[in-house]
């Protein structure tokens, strides 16, 4: 016996044998074909086929996919803007068959419905709302994908709005939009802050000068209390009470100089420092505080017109 006649047949054996077995990875599917025609879809494992008749016509992964679809529109208020959906898919493990022999294309499929759903919600809305809504926009392009892929065998387990991105120009414009309502905000605050700052410092100039004439009226309170009290212990000494007060004023008069004195940093008052000062002073109040009541007394007894 030649050494080939043993190396065909034992070849055919190992032929026969790979022919005979072949092996589907995890998650993913495979289609048999006996003579072109559908035989079998095959799942995961080592699995078996006829020799020479049997033969894999493809292999379709049943894991999540992502296709990622940029578009251009126009929104409701004429501004270009273009968005990137994310559509998440994959085929379907019961519907192999119909994912491979109804659709070539699976993803220029998907990104038509997805350019046809986007195009046709997008110029309902304006550039703002684009942004608010883009949960709505990815909610129309599932629900749309959803009832178009089902038959041909894919399953949208999601779809995601990732970007939007308006025109250049449009986006600079926004930004002078925002930074111009801020500068807006900020000069209300100062303005408000200067406000409050004014009516604080009125309030507290209105107290301040409430609080002075408080006192003024409290400390000529206290002089004429004790001018009182002055005169009386005067009297007690036979002292009049007229010349009590010329005394009182003459010593008030020196009092007064000897301050002034005192205080080198003081303006310069001119006082009379006569030893009659004092007494003159008196006697001009007297006559000043006389012919003021004189006056008063005449003009009530002026009869008024008509009378």
């Amino acid at each position: 016996m030649s050494l080939v006649t043993v190396i065909i047949p034992v070849f055919l054996v190992f032929f026969l044998l790979y022919s005979l077995f072949f092996t589907v990875k995890q998650q993913s599917a495979a289609i048999v074909e006996r003579f072109g025609k559908y035989q079998s879809v095959r799942q995961s494992g080592l699995q078996l086929r006829v020799p020479l008749i049997d033969r894999i016509a493809g292999r379709l992964s049943l894991k999540i996919q992502q296709l990622d679809v940029l578009i251009e529109t126009k929104t409701l208020d004429d501004v270009f803007v273009r968005l990137k959906v994310s559509v998440q898919f994959k085929v379907a493990k019961d519907k192999v068959y119909d994912a491979f022999y109804k659709l070539d294309y699976a993803h220029d499929q998907i990104t038509s419905y997805v350019f046809d759903v986007v195009r046709a919600e997008v110029p309902k809305m304006k550039l703002d709302d684009v942004f608010v809504k883009k949960d709505d926009i990815a909610i129309a392009v599932k629900t749309e994908l959803n009832e178009a892929m089902m038959d041909y065998g894919y399953d949208i387990i999601k779809t995601l709005v990732t970007d939007i991105d308006p025109d250049a120009q449009v986006k600079e414009a926004m930004n002078r939009i925002n930074a111009s309502e801020r500068e807006k905000v900020a000069a209300q605050f100062e303005g408000d802050a200067a406000r409050i700052l004014i009516v604080e410092k009125a309030k507290a100039e209105a107290e301040s000068k409430r609080l002075q004439g408080q006192g003024i009226a409290d400390q000529r309170r206290e002089i004429a209390r004790g001018l009182e009290e002055s005169v009386e212990v005067l009297n007690k000494v036979g002292i009049n009470s007229q010349e009590a007060s010329a005394l009182i004023v003459v010593t008030q008069h020196y009092d007064t100089l000897q301050s002034v004195g005192q205080h080198t940093n003081s303006n310069l008052i001119l006082l009379p420092n006569s030893p009659q000062a004092g007494s003159n002073m008196l006697n001009d109040m007297v006559a000043s505080f006389t012919a003021s009541n004189q006056i008063g007394e005449s003009m009530k007894n002026t009869p008024k017109k008509g009378e």
